[in-house]
């Protein structure tokens, strides 16, 4: 009773989604996924963009107190 219990309250959590059982190992591919380097490349254009955009802004205010 007390394995139901605990089984019951990790469901209702939302937990025992993410516990694999014994029967839910299967073999996997020995292959990569195609793509995994994707969110990888999205990160370095935001990072690229973002430092772009600082080298602008700190660019326009070093003109400006040049200027004054």
């Amino acid at each position: 009773m007390a394995p139901f219990a605990l089984d019951l309250i990790l469901w209702l959590t939302g937990v025992r989604g993410h516990i694999p059982r014994f029967d839910d190992f299967r073999p996997v591919p020995a292959a990569p996924t195609t793509g995994a380097g994707h969110p990888m490349r999205v990160l370095a254009i935001m990072a690229t963009v973002f430092a772009a955009l600082s080298l602008a802004v700190w660019g326009t205010v070093w003109l400006a107190i040049q200027l004054l």
